[in-house]
């Protein structure tokens, strides 16, 4: 029976924090918002653990030009909406200073048993992500490209980090907010799978005890979504810029169609050791861009820009067929001028520079991040 290729449709989640325009901290947010998003957008924008936290996902996007068009749409409402109560959204995953003991929980009985089962593991769970949804529809397929696929994780990480702050504190990670996911159960790499069957055996096993009620609960950094027929990368930071999302989901669903076009002939993206993977994982999570991944062939690092130009050039063909190579060469910006979390520290060390207290730089990088989620709306 002739394999039916995938539609390599597009979806991106967002989750934003709410913040006061005056105090820069936190603030939760009020029903009458919530209200007003869902009045508008419906189904697009949730609640999400925490008070201070709300969710929107784009429609199912045939295009990046689609997915364009409905995240800017979710952005400009939100933002519209919230300056009408005097808040602004960031799209970041820590905010810069704010305390996860002070936090409310949105009351939620999902939320409310995820806290109870995780304890502070869950409780400290001030961060947020963006997950980017592929469409492919066939179910052994989708097993045979997760696997292939975490190869790239390190790479789509280091693009989006955002989080180099936590508490008021300059942590040294360009993504603080993975050290806190993963702390959570049933993180991290993939497990390897040889079949679809396969994953659901073993997924059901932890379902057949009653620890997880269905495979929502899996929060791999890429899995097969419990919900749609999509893989679902859930490794980035959130990106304040929109131009670094919408260049981010492109170049996830341009690795997918790679590994696709492979596997029709015959052929495979080698599958690496997990251990080799998590390195690259974790000089992701602590450099950025701003220093270089381990290129497993020649067994040497690589400064991240000549990787990207290379990750660029085998996509790029994929890229162009799926109508969206000019939001891939833009990751090549994002590689030679720094992500958000880059920009946040220098926004810092700029301030402190010029004479301003620890608090007020601090705020200072917050109001940046207020900027770069309303440039392009």
């Amino acid at each position: 029976m002739k394999e039916t290729a995938p539609t390599f449709s597009l979806g991106v989640e967002e989750e934003y924090l709410l913040i006061d325009r005056e105090t820069l901290d936190l603030a939760s947010v009020p029903d009458g918002l919530f209200a007003d998003c869902a009045a508008e957008l419906g189904d697009q924008v949730t609640h999400e653990f925490l008070k201070c936290q709300l969710e929107i996902g784009t429609r199912v996007c045939g295009t990046i030009a689609e997915a364009r068009d409905d995240l800017t749409r979710l952005r400009r409402t939100v933002a519209r909406i919230a300056a009408s109560y005097g808040l602004a959204p960031l799209a970041v995953s820590t905010h810069p200073f704010a305390k996860w003991d002070e936090q409310q929980f949105t009351e939620k009985k999902r939320y409310r048993d995820l806290e109870e089962d995780l304890a502070a593991v869950a409780r400290r769970m001030l961060i947020c992500g963006m997950h980017v949804h592929v469409g492919i529809e066939d179910d052994d397929m989708r097993i045979d490209l997760l696997g292939q696929f975490s190869y790239f994780l390190p790479h789509l990480l280091a693009l989006s980090t955002s989080s180099p702050f936590w508490q008021g504190q300059e942590t040294g990670l360009k993504s603080y907010r993975l050290s806190v996911f993963d702390n959570m159960p049933r993180t991290g790499l993939p497990p390897s799978f040889s079949s679809w069957s396969d994953y659901q055996r073993a997924a059901n096993v932890i379902i057949r005890t009653g620890m997880i009620e269905d495979c929502s609960k899996i929060w791999w950094d890429v899995r097969p979504s419990a919900n749609y027929p999509t893989l679902e990368s859930r490794i980035c930071d959130v990106s304040p810029r929109l131009e670094d999302a919408l260049a981010i989901a492109a170049l996830t669903q341009s690795i997918f169609r790679l590994l696709y076009t492979l596997r029709k002939s015959n052929m495979r993206w080698r599958r690496y050791d997990r251990f080799l993977i998590q390195e690259n994982r974790w000089r992701a999570q602590r450099y950025g861009v701003s220093d270089g991944l381990i290129d497993f062939g020649i067994g040497e690092i690589v400064p991240f820009a000549e990787l990207i130009d290379e990750l660029i050039e085998l996509v790029s063909p994929h890229a162009e067929a799926l109508g969206c190579l000019e939001e891939v060469l833009h990751v090549r910006r994002i590689a030679a001028n720094g992500t958000s979390a880059d920009r946040q520290v220098e926004r810092f060390a700029q301030r402190q520079g010029e004479g301003a207290s620890d608090a007020e730089a601090i705020r200072s990088v917050v109001r940046l991040l207020i900027e770069e989620f309303d440039d392009g709306l």
